[in-house]
């Protein structure tokens, strides 16, 4: 089985990046005997739809999970419509978020746990500390380990692992909407549907394409 986790590095022994978009690596796993490949993430510095252009670039990998801090509703969008189930709300060593997987100790999130343009404000918190807040408008998920409660922040005790469900306790602030986010947002929209109308489209090629083999 394939998966890809958002890294702060190229290794296994490299903590889980808070940002799906905007994370520094993806490390797609095969979890039957750990080999992995190391990408760095090409959408780091673009302007809008990153959440989207990742996600399609994931979703091209085969994987069929991604494990990650912050999800937002286009990527998790576009990972839903290609088959990929998003496990949000991660911290912690990637290699032991991987055997926490592999022990079926996760469960995938139910939607976004983060708003549009999650970790492009310079207020991004990124790998949390003490006392953060949850995300606004999600609520707090049952997440693994004392450091993913409400309030609680990420950093204490067994914080480590991932949400399970919806709004998975991850804590962050809000980012501070500039100017150029919000005129942004439309581009995002535009890319999503063109994207979506994409998959779509892929999707009625593979169904015919199955059913024409299950004529023969």
């Amino acid at each position: 089985m394939l998966i890809a986790i958002t890294s702060e590095g190229p290794t296994l022994d490299a903590r889980i990046d808070q940002r799906f978009g905007r994370c520094p690596y993806f490390l797609i796993v095969n979890t039957d005997d750990l080999s992995f490949e190391a990408i760095e993430n090409p959408n780091t510095m673009l302007g809008g739809g990153v959440g989207i252009q990742s996600a399609q670039m994931i979703a091209g990998k085969g994987v069929t999970h991604v494990l990650t801090g912050a999800c937002g509703p286009n990527a998790y969008q576009t990972l839903s419509a290609a088959g990929v189930e998003v496990i949000a709300g991660c911290t912690g060593n990637v290699r032991d978020a991987i055997r926490q997987f592999q022990e079926g100790r996760f469960t995938a999130t139910g939607g976004p746990n983060v708003a549009d343009h999650y970790g492009v404000s310079e207020n991004f918190a990124g790998q949390a500390g003490p006392g953060m807040n949850v995300a606004a408008g999600y609520g707090a998920g049952g997440g693994m380990g004392r450091g993913m409660g409400m309030g609680r922040g990420m950093g204490g005790g067994g914080g480590m692992g991932c949400g399970m469900g919806m709004g998975a306790g991850f804590g962050s602030r809000q980012p501070v909407e500039t100017r150029g986010q919000k005129e942004s947002e439309e581009d995002d929209l535009e890319a999503l549907k063109r994207q979506m109308q994409e998959i779509n489209k892929r999707i009625q090629q593979l169904e015919k394409e199955k059913g024409s083999k299950g004529k023969k």
